[in-house]
């Protein structure tokens, strides 16, 4: 074997992003998942502003209150704005329920790629296919090793007919897109928490002054 054919180019590389925007049934998983989490959003964001009119009311209400009735006020606000944040955790954390959905609805489109790719590093005799879609690290690419056009074809499409991307759509919410309320729903979540403490402190203060401990 000479040293030519040792060292010949075994490399190759693909943009995923660009392939799946290529596939109908993406677009349809991502419409899918964009309604779920849309729907969601719309309940949780119910849930902070329920809690957000208690907070209100009992401000101007405060100074007619007992400790014992602001107490229990600061408790039912608090408990409305948990069950806001656990259906939070619940939909969107880590392991939550849009992740759990997401595989399901996006592995199978997944899978496929993967098949076109295992078959073409056996066609073409390539050791490693990388991929650019965002967050890579590969610093410069040859268009000549580029095999994302390939990929497509092999799928059954035609390259550079894209489907319409749903989820770079703005929602009906002030223009906002969804990863936009996303974002914002985590923050009103973090707000809570500091909400929570400010309460805690405020309770221990108040039963240093008044002489006592503070009720459990």
């Amino acid at each position: 074997m000479s040293f030519g054919r040792v060292h010949a180019q075994k490399y190759a590389y693909v943009d995923t992003e660009y392939i799946l925007s290529h596939l109908p049934e993406y677009a349809e998983a991502q419409k899918e998942l964009n309604v779920l989490a849309s729907g969601w959003l719309d309940e949780i964001e119910e849930k902070y502003e329920a809690a957000n009119q208690l907070e209100t009311a009992y401000r101007a209400e405060r100074v007619l209150l007992t400790p014992e009735m602001r107490r229990k006020r600061e408790d039912e606000i608090a408990g409305k704005r948990t069950e806001a944040t656990d259906m939070q955790k619940a939909k969107f954390g880590v392991d939550g329920e849009l992740f759990q959905k997401r595989q399901e609805l996006i592995q199978p489109v997944q899978e496929q790629i993967f098949e076109v790719l295992k078959e073409l590093a056996r066609n073409r005799q390539i050791m490693v296919i990388f991929d650019k879609a965002k967050d890579s690290n590969m610093l410069y690419t040859n268009p000549k090793y580029d095999y994302s056009d390939k990929v497509i074809k092999d799928l059954g499409y035609t390259p550079g007919e894209t489907v319409g991307d749903e989820e770079a759509e703005s929602d009906e919410d002030g223009g906002k897109s969804l990863q936009d309320r996303m974002n914002d729903t985590l923050d009103k979540g973090k707000d809570k928490m500091n909400d929570r403490r400010e309460q805690v402190t405020n309770r221990v203060n108040a039963g240093v002054k008044g002489g006592g401990r503070p009720k459990q």
